[in-house]
């Protein structure tokens, strides 16, 4: 049985998958509140809500994807079991975009919570917040990359934390500055906003619901993915879309239009704008306490946000590694933290630009990066709307554990509603991005196109075809020790041979199987098989008999065979067929590993010829040694 190697392990429960949902969701508020409110003006919360309400709907064929395939890859993995790996990994390529603008958005945001809380101007300008947002993302990949934080003791704390937070503020600002004439002032639908303004802000809008992938991609780990995951993502969606919706509310009462100053004053921090718009209203040094927790709730959110993208980057390059859609190298987990050690680096190094890239664009950074999201996310999700439909008609006997809901019947099969409403909403908001941001139109399609050149690359180098599909190696896959029923061990004198037989019985009598006891008489290539050699067939007699001794002392059946062959590996993997064992047991004596093949050619062999799972024990020289001084 080789060693087994790392993965993922499904050990997180619905309360840590609601806790993780919420925070990667809601955190994107304190960056997207801003430059949509800039746009949308009064209608602000009518976007969120609208928004809102297609991503619940996007949502429902997310769950039914992750629980009838339950593993990291989110979109890319659902569109490639529908079509091949060349549209799985254009969506996966697709996404990977929108994770680097969360990265680089979060960490971006990040210093200017931090200087309102500290009351530190510096890091508020440039360039020491582009300074302090590239040395976020460098700390967060190098942590990530020697550890594998308890990302979800915390992932409960931050997201509680940011609720309460959000809670706080709507709380307060109904309280102390909603007004329904502030809320409307200076909005006129067709002039403020505009129509085209209007448009613009719609796609910007799904920048407000981040996260949707990062939680599909924690698939592989849920403990029970058809249940938890999709209960866990409608919670925390429901919870998000009414947060946001108030809290728009509260913001624009704060900050009346028709030039609102959350998309303008207080565009790189709108939530600390409210706190601060609540501090005049406030008594004593209330005002100035709010403002301090605000800007370090803040902070530590988005610092969850960089971190939970970063590692919701790394899986979904895992996936694609695993695939032949990426080099190896991406597919490859470290074995200390978890992760591939290129796709953090790739992470960092691409988000970091993108953070430099943006501040030199000034004003219009963060509706440039919203515009370049907004196209890769509706990309994403349309293509994983077409799938799960696909899937529907292609593999109706898949099981589902989740079934999105409102199915209709159409030439014999059965297609979720949900999904054909989400399909054409996405694709047409994605057609409205296309025709208002320029981002979108132009930096979307080229980064598309690097993708395609890479992804060529990649399967021309392996000697793959583009639309073959690639299943990931089952490196991982190790079987029970409960399913061994026949288990073969090959007689072998001294010490090794002893240890081996008693490994073989012991696990035999935990598990009630036989064990097939085998004793080969190597025939030199001088002599007929033949030949008499009873010196050699008194000892496998003895062997034999040793062993069923044995094995009637544990209450364990030892079937004893004596064959004769000129290798004794040969003979070895040819009795493991013929008996259709389960299990081999040899022994790795301490020389072969001094040397650079490690097994001996006996070893080596059955390793590679075997039919079934092989178990080595290995022995230290101390062994050897006791082994010699007794002969």
């Amino acid at each position: 049985m080789a060693r087994k190697l790392p993965g993922l392990k499904r050990e997180l429960d619905a309360r840590v998958l609601y806790s993780v949902a919420y925070g990667e969701i809601a955190s994107s508020i304190y960056f997207a509140l801003g430059v949509l409110a800039a746009n949308a003006l009064g209608f602000t919360p009518l976007v969120l809500l609208f928004v809102g309400a297609l991503f619940l709907i996007v949502s429902l064929s997310y769950a039914e994807g992750t629980a009838a395939l339950p593993e990291t890859g989110g979109a890319a993995t659902f569109v490639r079991r529908a079509t091949n790996d060349l549209f799985g990994f254009m969506t996966g390529w697709s996404l990977f975009l929108d994770y680097l603008i969360v990265i680089a958005l979060s960490a971006l945001f990040l210093p200017h919570y931090l200087a309102g809380a500290l009351q530190v101007n510096a890091i508020d300008r440039s360039p020491w917040d582009v300074i302090v947002a590239v040395g976020v993302i460098a700390v967060v990949a190098l942590v990530r990359m020697v550890r594998r934080p308890s990302l979800y003791g915390l992932g409960i704390v931050v997201p509680a934390l940011d609720l309460l937070t959000q809670l706080l503020l709507v709380v307060l600002g109904l309280a102390l500055v909603f007004s329904p004439h502030a809320l409307a002032h200076g909005t006129s639908l067709g002039s403020n906003p505009s129509w085209h303004d209007l448009a613009f802000a719609l796609p910007l809008g799904m920048l407000a619901f981040t996260g949707l992938e990062t939680v599909a991609n924690l698939a592989e780990e849920a403990r029970r993915p058809g249940v938890d995951l999709p209960r866990s993502l409608f919670g925390a969606i429901a919870t998000v879309v009414t947060v946001y919706a108030a809290i728009a509310v509260v913001a624009l009462s704060a900050f009346p239009g028709p030039k609102t100053k959350l998309g303008t004053e207080w565009v790189n921090a709108p939530l600390l704008g409210v706190a601060d718009r609540l501090d005049h209203k406030l008594p004593w040094d209330l005002g100035g306490v709010l403002r301090f927790y605000v800007g370090i709730t803040g902070a530590l959110i988005l610092l969850a946000a960089v971190t939970t993208s970063v590692s919701g980057f790394s899986r979904l390059a895992y996936s694609l590694g695993e695939h032949g859609q990426l080099p190896r190298a991406f597919g490859r987990l470290s074995r200390r933290a978890h992760v591939s050690p290129y796709a953090i680096f790739s992470a960092a190094v691409v988000s970091s630009a993108i953070v430099v890239g943006a501040a030199s664009v000034k004003s219009d950074d963060v509706a440039f990066l919203a515009s370049l999201f907004s196209f890769g996310v509706l990309l994403a999700f349309t293509a994983a709307q077409l799938a799960v439909i696909k899937l529907r008609i292609d593999e109706p006997e898949l099981s589902r554990p989740y079934r999105a809901p409102f199915s209709v019947t159409i030439r014999g099969s059965e297609i979720p509603l949900p999904a054909i409403v989400g399909a054409f909403a996405t694709f047409a908001v994605w057609v409205v991005a296309m025709a208002t941001h320029p981002a979108a139109r132009y930096a979307g399609p080229l980064w598309l196109l690097a993708g395609l050149v890479i992804f060529v690359s990649v399967r021309l180098a392996r000697g793959e075809g583009l639309l073959e599909r690639v299943e990931a190696p089952d490196e991982r896959h190790v079987v029970p020790v409960a399913q061994f029923k026949r288990i073969l061990v090959p007689m072998k004198l001294g010490v090794i041979g002893e240890e081996m037989l008693a490994t073989a019985v012991k696990l035999a009598s935990e598990h009630g199987a036989e064990v097939q006891a085998l004793h080969v008489i190597r025939v030199p290539l001088e002599l007929p098989l033949d030949a008499p050699l009873l010196e050699q067939e008194e000892r496998a007699e003895a062997s034999l008999a040793e062993a069923k001794l044995l094995g009637s002392d544990f209450g364990v059946t030892v079937q004893g065979t004596t064959v004769r062959a000129r290798a004794i590996g040969h003979a070895i993997v040819a009795q493991a067929e013929e008996v259709h064992a389960d299990l081999i047991v040899l022994g790795s004596a301490p020389k072969w590993r001094r040397q650079s093949r490690f097994f001996s050619p006996t070893v080596d062999f059955v390793l590679r010829r075997a039919p079934c799972e092989v178990l080595i024990v290995a022995f230290p020289q101390t062994v050897m040694d006791e082994e010699l001084a007794a002969t």
